[in-house]
């Protein structure tokens, strides 16, 4: 399972079209682990036995049962992430990775996870025309893979 950033509002309006239950991780301004562990609780209404820790996180997202689900489904859609992913990229790819497996917990069963890396609305492009050479918006600040880890620590 792969994370692709995607445009916001068309993803919102599929998933509420679809029943599901969509809820909004905003971590514009995250600084650090602490800041994002709080912004989670807060948007997921995670129980308060999630500490700040990577692997209670993960467990709490194979849980759910305290987040209201539709029939279809949840969708988290994660906003304003490219600040944190670009600062603290270690910490960007542990999150990425417990999502990921998070969202392949929940793959077949129900009501089921689906995860949105959101992306700002596009922007028109400049007069004159695509960008020079390849007309491709580049992907900078979007850090790269490493391999994933079955347990984090911490």
């Amino acid at each position: 399972m792969t994370l692709h950033p995607q445009p916001l509002a068309p993803a919102l309006a599929a998933a509420e079209a679809a029943g599901r239950t969509t809820v909004r991780l905003d971590l514009d301004g995250v600084g650090g682990k602490a800041d994002l562990m709080r912004r989670c609780g807060d948007a997921l209404r995670l129980p308060e036995w999630v500490g700040g820790n990577w692997d209670a996180l993960a467990d709490a997202l194979r849980d759910l049962s305290w987040l209201p689900a539709a029939a279809a489904g949840r969708l988290v859609a994660v906003t304003g992430w490219r600040g944190y992913a670009g600062a603290r990229p270690a910490e960007w790819e542990t999150f990425v990775e417990v999502l990921e497996e998070a969202v392949d917990f929940w793959r077949g069963r129900e009501p089921g996870l689906a995860v949105l890396l959101a992306e700002p609305e596009p922007e028109p492009e400049p007069e004159g025309g695509p960008e020079p050479e390849s007309g491709r918006r580049s992907a900078a600040g979007a850090p790269p893979r490493t391999p994933r880890l079955k347990r984090r620590r911490g």
